[in-house]
C-alpha cells in the first residue's frame, strides 16, 4: 500500500464503521421495543455428524421468543469406524471409541446458511468461525481465510475446545493446550480484529480431588493476561459433564487459593486485569448444578447480581426440532431468573449479548475493510 492510498483506506474504514454503528444502534432500538425474551449466546445449528436444523426452520423455532443468536456448527466430526461399531452409526462422541477429527467445512456451511436468509433475518444472527484446530499454528490463517472468503458474515470465533472431558483425548492429531503458541496466535487475531471468542475449557480434570486447586485455572488466567484486547466468553463457567462445581469452605474471593466455584469466578471478575472476560451459563449440565438447591441458586444469583455486566445466557442446544426443546434450558433456569434484579436479568438475557456482538460487528467489518482490501492490492 502506498502513502497516498492510506488516507483513502482510512476513510473507507471510517465510513464502514459509521454505517455499521448506525445499523447496530437501529438494531438495539428495535430489540428494546420487541417482545423477544432473550438472546442466545451459544447455539449449534449442526451436530457431531454435521447434520442439523434448516436455518429457515430455526427462525420459526426462535419465533417471537428469541431475538438474536450466536450461530455456529460443531468443529469436530465423529468418525464412523466399522471396526468399532459395525453397522451402528454413532451421532455423538459418547457413542463410540472412534476418534473425532476437525471438520473445517463447517464454516462454509454456516456462512452459506446465513447468506440464504433475507437481510432482515440475517440481522438476528451472529455467525461464528469454529472449524479450526486450536493446536495448529495455521489456525489463525484459517480464520483470516474465512473472513476473506465470506466478508460481512462472521462476528466471532467459537465455540472451540481446549480441555473437555471425553472429547480432548479423542481428537485425532493431538490435544490442544492453553499454553500452545497456536492459541496465542488465534487470540492475537481476535484482539486485532474484534472477533468475540467463545472458548470451552474445563476448569479442572474429571473426578478431581476435593479441595485442590483446579488444574487448568492458572493456565486460563495466564492466557487471558497475555491477551487483554481479546473479548473472551468462557463457556459453561468452566464446568463439564463430570467436571462439577469446585466445592470448598474457602470464602468467596478472599485468597488467591479460593477453591469454590463462586469464589473463583468472583475473584477473577473482581480483578480489573480480567475486564475482557465474560462467562456464559449455557448447557443443561450447568443449569442442573445452579438450580440443584435453593442455596446453589441463591449463590449463583448473588454473583450475577454483583457482576451483571459479565454473564450471558446461552442454550447450548444442538439442532433442536421444535421451540419447546430449544427453550427447555431457558425454562430450567426459572428459579434463577426470579432471584436476579430486573437490571441483571435484562443484561444476562439480552443486554450483554447486544453490547458485545454489536461492538464486534462494527470492529470486524472495519478490520475487513482495512485488511482484506489491503490484501487484494
Amino acid at each position: 500500500m502506498t502513502l497516498r492510498q492510506r488516507p483513502v483506506l482510512g476513510m473507507a474504514v471510517a465510513v464502514v464503521a459509521a454505517c455499521v454503528a448506525l445499523l447496530s444502534a437501529a438494531g438495539r432500538a428495535m430489540a428494546a421495543e420487541s417482545v423477544y425474551e432473550l438472546n442466545d449466546s451459544h447455539f449449534h445449528l449442526t451436530n457431531y455428524i454435521q447434520e442439523g436444523t434448516d436455518i429457515h426452520r430455526f427462525l420459526e423455532i426462535m419465533g417471537d421468543k428469541v431475538g438474536r443468536v450466536a450461530l455456529f456448527g460443531i468443529p469436530l466430526q465423529q468418525m464412523w469406524s466399522y471396526e468399532n461399531s459395525a453397522e451402528f452409526a454413532p451421532t455423538y462422541y459418547l457413542q463410540t471409541d472412534a476418534p473425532l477429527y476437525y471438520y473445517s467445512f463447517t464454516d462454509a456451511w454456516i456462512a452459506m446458511a446465513y447468506l440464504s436468509l433475507s437481510k432482515a433475518d440475517r440481522a438476528r444472527f451472529d455467525p461464528m468461525i469454529t472449524g479450526f484446530n486450536p493446536a495448529d499454528m495455521y489456525a489463525a490463517d484459517h480464520i483470516r481465510r474465512v473472513l476473506q472468503t465470506f466478508p460481512g458474515v462472521f462476528s466471532g470465533i467459537g465455540e472451540f475446545t481446549i480441555h473437555k472431558e471425553f472429547v480432548s483425548a479423542k481428537v485425532a492429531g493431538g490435544e490442544p493446550s492453553l499454553a500452545n503458541r497456536a492459541l496465542d496466535r488465534i487470540l492475537d487475531l481476535a484482539g486485532e480484529s474484534g472477533l468475540v471468542v467463545l472458548i470451552h475449557n474445563d476448569v479442572d480434570v474429571p473426578f478431581a480431588k476435593e479441595g485442590a486447586m483446579p488444574v487448568y485455572l492458572q493456565q486460563m488466567r495466564d492466557l487471558l493476561l497475555r491477551h487483554p484486547d481479546a473479548t473472551v466468553i468462557w463457556a459453561h463457567v468452566g464446568l463439564g459433564r463430570v467436571v462439577r462445581p469446585v466445592q470448598s469452605e474457602a470464602s468467596a474471593g478472599v485468597t488467591e487459593r479460593a477453591t469454590n466455584q463462586v469464589g473463583i469466578i468472583g475473584k477473577i471478575l473482581d480483578e480489573p486485569k480480567f475486564r475482557n472476560l465474560y462467562f456464559d451459563i449455557s448447557w443443561s449440565e450447568v443449569a442442573k448444578h445452579i438450580v440443584a438447591t435453593p442455596e446453589s441458586t441463591r449463590r449463583a444469583a448473588d454473583i450475577i447480581n454483583r457482576f451483571p455486566d459479565r454473564f450471558l445466557f446461552g442454550t447450548d442446544e444442538v439442532a433442536p426440532p421444535d421451540q419447546a426443546t430449544y427453550l427447555r434450558i431457558y425454562r430450567q433456569y426459572d428459579p434463577l431468573w426470579q432471584l436476579l434484579t430486573p437490571e441483571a436479568r435484562q443484561k444476562v438475557l439480552k443486554g450483554n449479548y447486544e453490547r458485545l456482538f454489536d461492538k464486534a460487528r462494527v470492529q470486524v467489518r472495519a478490520w475487513e475493510a482495512a485488511n482484506l482490501k489491503a490484501a487484494r492490492k
